[in-house]
């Protein structure tokens, strides 16, 4: 994956009782999203991965660089209007 297929977000945090920060609330320029499920999350050798869906009914892939500790968006799948 190239950086020109991801967007840098901004995410707010809870860290749970073993430190590891899972994502609440995804920042997307001045919309916040909050974080209603983690679906699934996973580990690669320089990222954290986190599946989440978002109040407004949608799916997102969000990484963090292990590293520098940023997080960028990697997949949106937007939710049904119905």
């Amino acid at each position: 994956m190239s950086e020109s297929d991801v967007l840098r977000i901004g995410v707010d945090c809870y860290a749970g009782h073993n430190g590891e920060e899972t994502p609440r609330v995804i920042v997307l320029g001045e919309r916040r999203v909050q974080v209603v499920d983690v679906i699934d999350r996973w580990l690669a050798p320089e990222h954290r991965y986190f599946k989440v869906r978002g109040d407004d009914g949608s799916l997102y892939i969000v990484r963090q660089d292990v590293a520098s500790g940023e997080w960028t968006l990697t997949m949106f799948e937007r939710g049904s209007t119905t």
